[in-house]
């Protein structure tokens, strides 16, 4: 059976915030780099809350709200898109938007 992890967008409204919230969620408070790189190291285990490459299933509560919140980077690009693309880059991990 895997673990199962939430983000909720409902604590979040930037960016930032979302790293924050990551670092609680899954780096059992440790604080990380807050970039796409570090962000992709937490998921992959080993710093906090589940082991390297555990299977865990990720669930992003209030997700279209983060989709507003988080915008855009300079180059244009979905910084939520982003986020989401890393995320499915991890093949032990289950991701649920909702």
């Amino acid at each position: 059976m895997s673990r199962t992890i939430i983000i909720d967008g409902n604590y979040f409204s930037n960016l930032e915030g979302f790293y924050f919230e990551m670092d609680r969620v899954l780096a059992d408070n440790f604080q990380s780099a807050h970039n796409l790189n570090a962000f992709n190291d937490l998921l992959r285990g080993g710093f906090g809350v589940h082991e390297p490459e555990e299977p865990i299933k990720l669930i992003w509560q209030h997700s279209e709200k983060s989709r507003k919140d988080l915008g855009s980077f300079h180059d244009g690009g979905s910084v939520y898109e982003s986020l989401v693309d890393v995320i499915n880059g991890h093949r032990h991990i289950e991701f649920v938007e909702n």
